[in-house]
């Protein structure tokens, strides 16, 4: 489906294209990713991790204790935590006392570390990583990392303002309702006929994919 007509049910529904637009995030450039520090997204990434199936103002309502207790999320220290440490802030009331969340942390801090030192910073990696090419980072960010598959690893890429597809129930939805995907939720079939898609009308539009997949959500009645 040309994206025009998705885009006309999206204003539509929203009641104008003004509202539609009004509902649209800014998309930073890729100087705003090289330039965070590697604690942020290691910050941001165990953010993520501990929202999933959790309620998330809980989470952000304790985000400064979170920071406190791990330190500044400093991914040199906690790829090499000693698990001493890990056991005490199992017990620790300033964060979400979940063990196998919190063992995430030194998983994630030595794939943030290595492609670091590959790379320049992780920023530079993310930046260098083509949004063509979304599926591919899916995949990189779960089989490196700990607790980065499902929607957890798009919202950690939303979040730091990697320019992005989230594949929430109303895009895939959408994508079922346009008959753009008929693969399993999840499979590496579904990502690359999601990917397609995208690409697609990304090339068509030139929009960014952070819009394109806000309005093919507000797309769905």
């Amino acid at each position: 489906m040309r994206f025009d007509s998705i885009y006309e049910r999206a204003a539509a529904r929203k009641g104008g294209e003004q509202a539609l637009q009004a509902l649209l995030p800014v998309v930073p450039d890729s100087r705003f990713l090289r330039e965070r520090g590697d604690d942020r997204y290691l910050a941001e990434m165990t953010r993520c991790i501990f929202r999933a199936g959790f309620v998330w103002r809980v989470i952000d309502n304790k985000w400064p204790d979170f920071e406190a207790a791990f330190e500044g999320f400093v991914p040199a220290y906690w790829q090499q935590v000693p698990p001493d440490v890990l056991e005490t802030l199992g017990r620790d009331t300033r964060v979400v006392r979940n063990m196998q969340k919190i063992c995430t942390v030194p998983d994630n801090a030595r794939m943030i570390v290595d492609a670091s030192r590959d790379s320049g910073g992780f920023g530079h990696f993310l930046a260098d990583w083509p949004s063509d090419d979304q599926a591919g980072l899916l995949l990189w960010l779960k089989r490196h990392g700990a607790r980065l598959g499902g929607n957890t690893a798009q919202y950690f890429l939303r979040m730091v303002g990697w320019d992005g597809y989230i594949l929430s129930n109303d895009v895939m939805a959408a994508l079922r309702r346009d008959k753009l995907l008929d693969a399993t939720p999840g499979s590496k079939k579904a990502l690359h006929q999601v990917q397609q898609a995208f690409n697609q009308w990304h090339q068509d539009t030139g929009m960014p994919y952070t819009h394109l997949s806000r309005i093919v959500a507000c797309s769905i009645d």
